[in-house]
Parts: C-alpha cells; structure tokens; sequence
C-alpha cells in the first residue's frame, strides 16, 4: 500500500450499491470534519480518507472502509455510533463503536490506559476481526505522519507499534503492514541504526540489483527448461529486520550480506516442490535452512517454502516459493478473505476460524486486567509460537519457550496436575526443557503425582500458571501466591529453627521465587528481606542424607533419604533427575548420564529434582529507561541470553522515564560482564549503573 493511494482508485472494486455507500459516508465525513485541523496543518478529515483509503486496498467490504471514514468522527464527539447506524447500517455502527471505546479510555498513567485499550481491541477482535484491521489501517496512517508529534510522544507511539501493533499485524498475517509497522517505529526508537541501514541499502543497490536480476534469470531459464512457469520477483528485506540481525549476531549493518531474497511464485501447490529441485539444482542449498511451511503452516495461515543457498561466489541467496493464493495470505492475511469478494458480510471470516482469537476467547475467563494483562499477552500471544503435538498426531499451539508442563495443561488441567515425567520424540525430558517446533510429546502421569511450588519456575503460559496456583492454594500447603512470590508453610524442621509461636499475628513464611513481573506492592512494608536466600551446601557422592541436607528439591515431597549416584557424580548446578529406589530412597543421576537407560522401571519410578540453590554471583542495578511498555520484558529478556535469572526487580513511572531497582543472578562473572554489554545496547534503557 502506497502512502498516497487515493479511495477513488478502489471504489470501481465495489458494487455500485457499496460505492455510493462510501461516496456518502466520505461526504458526511467532509461535513464533520469542516474547519478542523491535524498537527500537520492538513485537514483532519485527510486521516480517516487515507484510513478508508488503505483498507480498500486491502480489498475490505465497504462496512470497514465505512468504518475507517468515520472512526475519527465519532473519537471527537462530532457524531455518534447511533447517528453512523441509521445512516449506514448497524453493523456499521457497531464498529465505529468499539473503536471509540478504544481511544476513549483514561486512566492514571499512560501505560494501564494503554494496557486497558489493547485489552478492549483485542477482545472486541473476538466478535469481529474487522475491528482491528480498521485499528491497524488507522495506527499505520498514524505513524506515516507521526513526525509531526513530540518526540516523547512519537518514541512512545513507536515503542506500542513494535510491541504490540506489528505482532498483531503479523499474527493475522498482514505481513506488508508489519513490516512498514516495524520500520516507521524503528525510525523513532533507534534514528541512528535506521541511518546507518538506510545508507548501506542505498550503497548496494546497483550491486544488489545486479545479483538478484542475474538469480532471477537463471531461475526462470532453469524452470522454462523443466516445462514449469514461474513469476520471479526480488524482495528487499526490511529495515527493521536487518536491524534485528544486527542485534541477533551483534554486526554492524555492513557486515551483513543477505539483505534481500527472491521469491518464486508458481500456480499450483505441487510445483512449489518441483521449483524447489530447481533451485537446488542451481545452487547447493545451506544445511539447515530449509523450512516447509506448506507442509506445516504457521499459525496465521502463512504457507511457504523457505531455502538459502549458496550463490554466485558463495554469496547467501534467501529464496521463498509459494503459489500466488499462498502469497495473497502471506501479503493480506485474515484480510485476504475479504479480498475480491462483494458484499459487506461480516461472515466472510468467522472469529472462531482464527488461531489467535481462539487462544484469546480461552483466555478470558483468567486474566488480570492492567499492565499485567499486557505482559501477558505480549508473551503468549504476540510473540512467536510454536506448533507441537500429541502422540495421536493432535497439534498444540504454545508460546515459544513453553515447556512439557505447558503443554500438559494445555491439554486438560487433570493432566498437568498429575504429570510425572516427559517424553519428545520418544527420549526422556526433564519438565523445565524448552519445546520445539514440531516435536511430539508424551505426558506421563503418576497417581501420586501432584504441583508444587517449584513448577512456577518452570511453565511459561498463564494458563499453567494459573491452574497451578489454584491447586496450591486449594491442597492447602500455600498460605498465599501472587505472581511475585509463593509464601508456602513452613514445616516442622523450618518451625524448630524459627520457634512460631501461638502469639504471633503472622505466620512464618517461606518465600521462594515465582516468575518476576512488573507490579506494584500491595503493601509498602513488603521487605525485601522478606526473601529468603538458600544455603548452598555440599555433598558426597553416594552418602545418604535428607533432601533438606543434600540442596536438592525433590518434586512434591520433603524430608526423603537422597543419595547421589557415584557412577556419574552430579555436580551442584548440573541438570539431574532422581528416581525411587528401593529402600534406599532418591537416587540422584546426572540427566546425561549412560546408565540411566538400563534401570529397570526408571521411567515409572522417575521423579523432579532440581538444585535448590545452585551458587551464583548476584549483581544489583539501578536502571533508569524510556516509557515504553515493555521495559521491564527487556530487562530480563537481555540477561537471560547469558544464563542469568532476575532475582527481583521493580519499576516506577516517573514523568519522563521508568526507574528502578533489579537483583540479577549470573552463573559466572564473565556472564555477568557479557550481561551487562548487553544490557547497555538494549534501546529502550537509558542509564544503568551497578549499586552493590
């Protein structure tokens, strides 16, 4: 979509009916607007014009375009959803609604009234789609013009597109609009990177223009031969992509070389893999860079084949295949079924057929509202995904970095709460291992088995979350949970050392670490010291002592005889699992341990145990950062690349910027070194300094 398409260029694509419709609703929307003005000096009504204009290229019916004329309208109380309704009709009416719902919103601080007005779209989103691809086509107009803004408010404008606008827009498959999303916001965010690539791809045009049109020529002289026709057409990767290669591999602009691709388009799914062998024919294909989205769709309906080969002079290709229906998903996403079609329907794409409004619709029932709504949905739904599945071949879509523990809940709760052990792809897996795509997995379940505290550390959905704290609170062996900490009772050797008494107002608690999350405390006497630190305690191999002893927690139970194997000699930090002997209790091996296979029963006796306390070096900061929504995701993103864990952290909103105090813990200093480099290049962090 071009910045300056005008309606007119798209209305022949209507009835003649619908064209007259949005001939009125542009007039109406001239009369409202008369004599108002944008920060740029245009006209106010030249916003929603562009709107409607971007949503006909879409090839949306003409109740959105409709929609998109007189969404602003309603934002500025110069008419009403009621008045859009009995002029337009109401399903009309009703969208015009749900989007001044959305901008209409206060609250205290601009970060919950963000959080409120995406919690709003997206659920709106869940009785029709249309909603937010009227949103997306306004938020995009709004960043092509954004210069106009203060730069405060373009940088937290431009923040909201990358976290939540681009995903979304990618979620439903609109990849152009991503892609433009994504590159207007890193204009604000990052001037300097969005420069410097701007300059290196204007450099190697000409050099760029001469290798893919030389490709393109050996690729359709190579199909020609092969009977098969093709449309080969080069594809310029986005700056915001290059800009996340340079982050990913830590290069600067100019040493990346697969700045652009080709794509191939074929009219019949079959010959995506006879083009394919063409390709490879020509150049030897890259050892693992073959992705077949035909045969495994991603999860907005994306289908393509994807290649890299080794080119002229060993200069990588990138090389997608699709037929031209796949492409128009590719390009148009959920819009691409409006897409030729007349009529105004709202049926033509029914909610319910949509991956992401599926996963929303079960959310609902359980989440907060707030920022934390937010994190949330930045985390499972916005972000990538990956498709696993049953051993009957069911697929499972969880976030990426889900767990065997996610996946178990995600197939009923009675299932998560008696998982024992996990199977991918027939091998033995500890719970807390990181799902991959496509893997099949096997939930084994014990009688016996039950949550515990320990297993908050270890999923990723809220879901899971969720259903394992309630089981914790209902068992009774959790005094309180919140999405900070897990206070459980303290048992009868935790009493001996701290002697409660009858008198005492509060009971003695035992605080182990949840996942950390961005809140504010309920009550300002919570102490940091009220965080209890594990003693790191040493041990020998093959002596017999009690779990509490030994530093190893073993899922669901305390005070067993734990006994370390010599045949492996784990050590503290290692990964380990523990099976029941008989008579003489917890036997601990390392995972990778060759022995483990010829056990008899293990994988019936097997059970959980982690390091309570592995030793670490711990680090405190003082960090001060933008006002962007996800800060605090960044924060702990960045230091988790290198082994680290967050220990604790708490932001507060000040005027200009987000401040506050965060505990890391790092496995070595050197990790804690290379933490901090990175740390330090994370855009949305302005100053970060080390207190302790």
């Amino acid at each position: 979509m071009q910045y300056d398409d005008r309606l007119d260029d798209y209305l022949g694509k209507f009835s003649a009916e619908d064209a007259d419709r949005v001939r009125a609703a542009r007039s109406w929307a001239a009369e409202l607007h008369a004599g108002s003005f944008r920060a740029s000096g245009e006209p106010t009504v030249t916003h929603p014009e562009r709107v409607a204009a971007i949503l006909a290229g879409m090839g949306m019916d003409a109740d959105s375009v409709i929609a998109g004329l007189l969404h602003q309208a309603i934002e500025d109380g110069v008419a009403t959803g009621k008045a859009v309704g009995e002029r337009f009709g109401e399903r009309v009416g009703s969208l015009v609604d749900e989007l001044s719902r959305m901008a209409s919103l206060k609250a205290k601080n601009k970060t919950n009234q963000a959080a409120e007005a995406i919690r709003k779209m997206l659920f709106a989103m869940t009785r029709d789609l249309r909603v937010i691809i009227v949103k997306l086509a306004d938020k995009l107009d709004n960043m092509r013009t954004i210069r106009w803004l203060p730069e405060e408010d373009r940088r937290r404008i431009a923040a909201e597109c990358v976290d939540v606008f681009a995903p979304l827009a990618d979620r439903l498959g609109i990849s152009w609009m991503k892609d433009e999303l994504e590159d207007l916001a890193l204009k604000e965010i990052n001037r300097e990177a969005f420069d410097q690539i701007k300059l290196l791809v204007s450099a190697k045009k000409p050099e760029r223009e001469a290798f893919l049109e030389r490709a393109r020529e050996d690729i359709q002289l190579a199909a020609k031969d092969e009977g098969l026709s093709v449309d080969v057409m080069s594809r310029a990767k986005h700056f915001y992509s290059i800009y996340q290669k340079m982050r990913k591999r830590a290069k600067g602009a100019d040493e990346l070389y697969d700045l652009s691709g080709i794509r191939v388009l074929v009219d019949e799914e079959s010959q995506c893999y006879t083009a394919l062998g063409i390709v490879h024919g020509l150049w030897k294909p890259l050892e693992g860079r073959f992705k077949d989205y035909i045969a495994m769709p991603k999860s907005n309906g994306y289908r393509s084949l994807h290649t890299t080969v080794m080119a002229y002079d060993g200069t990588l290709l990138e090389i997608q295949i699709r037929t031209r229906d796949m492409h128009n998903v590719a390009e148009y996403g959920v819009a691409s079924h409006w897409l030729y079609k007349k009529g105004s329907s709202a049926e033509i794409v029914r909610p319910e057929d949509v991956s992401i409004v599926n996963r929303l619709k079960g959310w609902s029932a359980m989440l907060d509202e707030g920022s934390d709504f937010l994190e949330d949905i930045k985390r499972e739904i916005l972000k990538d995904s990956i498709i696993v599945f049953t051993p009957k071949g069911d697929a499972i879509e969880l976030p990426a970095g889900s767990t065997p523990l996610d996946f178990a809940y995600a197939i009923h709760s009675d299932v998560g709460n008696r998982c024992l052990a996990a199977k991918t792809d027939g091998a033995i897996v500890s719970l807390d291992s990181e799902l991959r795509n496509t893997q099949v997995v096997e939930i084994v379940t014990g009688a016996n088995a039950r949550p515990n505290v320990n297993w908050l550390k270890m999923v990723r959905t809220s879901k899971a979350r969720a259903k394992i704290r309630s089981y914790l609170v209902a068992d009774g062996s959790v005094i309180a949970i919140d999405k900070n900490v897990v206070a459980r009772k303290r048992d009868e050797r935790h009493e001996e050392r701290g002697k409660a008494h009858p008198g005492d107002r509060k009971p003695e608690l035992e605080v182990r670490h949840g996942e950390a999350k961005h809140t504010e405390p309920k009550k300002p006497e919570a102490p940091e010291a009220a965080i209890a630190q594990m003693d790191y305690r040493p041990y020998v191999p093959g002596e017999a002592t009690d779990s509490s002893r030994a530093g190893v927690s073993v899922s669901g139970a305390d005070n067993l005889m734990i006994r370390f194997a010599a045949c492996c000699k784990p050590a503290v930090g290692e990964r380990i699992v523990g099976y029941v002997s008989r008579g003489r209790g917890i036997i601990v091996h390392r995972a990778s341990c060759k022995n483990l296979p010829a056990i008899p029963e293990f994988t019936e006796r097997r059970v959980e145990v982690t390091w309570e306390s592995a030793p670490s070096l711990t680090r405190r900061y003082h960090v001060t950062g933008r006002r962007v929504l996800d800060l605090f995701s960044e924060i702990e993103n960045a230091v988790r690349k290198h082994g680290g864990r967050l220990v604790e952290g708490r932001l507060e909103d000040g005027l200009d910027t987000l401040s506050g105090f965060f505990t890391m813990a790092y496995p070595s200093a050197e990790d804690a070194r290379t933490a901090e480099r990175n740390l330090r290049h994370v855009p949305s962090i302005l100053k970060i300094k080390r207190t302790d």
